[in-house]
């Protein structure tokens, strides 16, 4: 079905948004599947979180993931993705406080572009990442180590996603690499294939496999075996020198906790209880349900979709629980499901919360920095190198 066509379709009820009431105790971490979402924070806290804002004023500037919760992005001054808000942040030089309410990773990537005259602040100091966690500085040190002894390091781009630690972003810079977004992905990499020639070369794609295998496979026309997998936890990553020579992405073996329970039974699934649904996934999810899927974008072409998407239309979503119950109360003429029976949400992300806000405005307010995040002058100075690298792509 063509975005262009509507359906008979009623506003949709909490049960049908949910898709069923489902836990999974057995999740991996990063992701929480307890059969609903946590119950909202204590309200009185909604008044000290505005009187603690208008203290600090012009000072402070609050960013907000798509991810968060609604009691967060309440409060925030500009929402987005993990990129579009660390540019915002660089863009507001008067604000003394830059309170990121994301991940770990994002806060370094704010504090890598803004001044050092701004603090980055991150309410919660165990909001991590676990796709971010899975490509540690030593273990991605290893791997150039066996592309060296392989022979193709030479011949090896680095193309690391946002989503990594400020550590992997200087390991990119160093080695001539660029970062990329899910928007922008396709565009670094034919940037990498171009830097040696085309398609003579290799890139090495950090840390999320299924982006990059997506990318490769659905927009350049490269083959599945054209693709390695890198596993830090195997000698050699579990590859022998022929395969690294002959493979043109070597992907490391990593993947977002929450886009990679999204599966094929899935897709079938919402299929069958809703006919005529449009399923649109994020470029991280496995390569079997992008393949799978009517449309595939990343979180900003989301929500572009579904704005733009004709009243009476259905939709499944293959994102995060908190943006896709956002989107469907912002457009009740449109039906909007998530796709899976289980309620997962990104668990590290959930913990910024109301409480966590509070209280860093209000340390802030009585002129205590907590939590602030700073990346050291050399990782920085690298970071930046890939991340400028991304800016100048066309």
């Amino acid at each position: 079905m063509t975005t262009t066509e509507t359906l008979d379709v009623q506003p949709t009820p909490l049960a049908l948004l949910l898709l069923g009431r489902e836990a999974d105790p057995r999740s991996e971490r990063g992701v929480n599947c307890p059969g609903d979402l946590p119950a909202p924070s204590d309200p009185d806290l909604v008044e000290r979180a505005r009187t603690a804002k208008a203290k600090l004023g012009e000072k402070v500037f609050i960013l907000g993931h798509h991810y968060q919760r609604d009691e967060v992005i309440e409060f925030a001054d500009v929402t987005g993705d993990s990129f579009k808000l660390a540019r915002d942040a660089a863009g507001r030089p008067e604000a003394e406080y830059i309170v990121f309410c994301g991940v770990h990773f994002m806060a370094e990537s704010a504090d890598i572009l803004t001044s050092e005259a701004q603090a980055v602040i991150l309410p919660d100091l165990a909001a991590g990442c676990s796709m971010a966690d899975m490509a540690t500085a030593e273990q991605v040190a290893e791997c150039w180590d066996v592309l060296t002894e392989a022979g193709v390091a030479d011949v090896t781009v680095p193309v690391s996603y946002m989503n990594s630690s400020a550590d992997i972003k200087a390991f990119t810079g160093r080695h001539g690499g660029t970062i990329c977004t899910s928007s922008n992905a396709k565009r670094a990499l034919e940037w990498a294939f171009a830097e040696g020639g085309p398609r003579q070369n290799k890139v090495l794609f950090l840390p999320d496999q299924h982006l990059g295998r997506n990318t490769a496979v659905r927009d350049l026309g490269f083959s599945p075996d054209d693709c390695v997998l890198y596993n830090p936890h195997k000698p050699n990553g579990g590859l022998t020198a022929e395969q690294l020579r002959a493979a043109k992405m070597i992907l490391w073996r990593g993947h977002c906790s929450v886009h990679g329970r999204f599966s094929l039974d899935s897709v079938e699934d919402v299929r069958a209880r809703i006919p005529g649904v449009n399923v649109l996934v994020h470029p991280e999810c496995k390569h079997e349900v992008v393949a799978a899927a009517d449309q595939v974008g990343s979180t900003e072409y989301i929500i572009k979709a579904l704005d733009a998407a004709p009243a009476g239309s259905a939709w499944a979503i293959g994102t995060e629980l908190n943006l896709v119950r956002r989107l469907a109360k912002a457009h009740p003429d449109k039906q909007i499901v998530f796709l899976d029976k289980t309620v997962c949400f990104c668990s590290t992300m959930n913990r910024i919360d109301l409480p966590h806000l509070v209280w860093t405005l209000e340390s802030l307010a009585d002129g205590k920095v907590v939590n602030r995040i700073q990346v050291d002058k050399e990782t920085e100075h690298f970071a930046k190198l890939a991340l400028e690298r991304m800016l100048a792509l066309p």
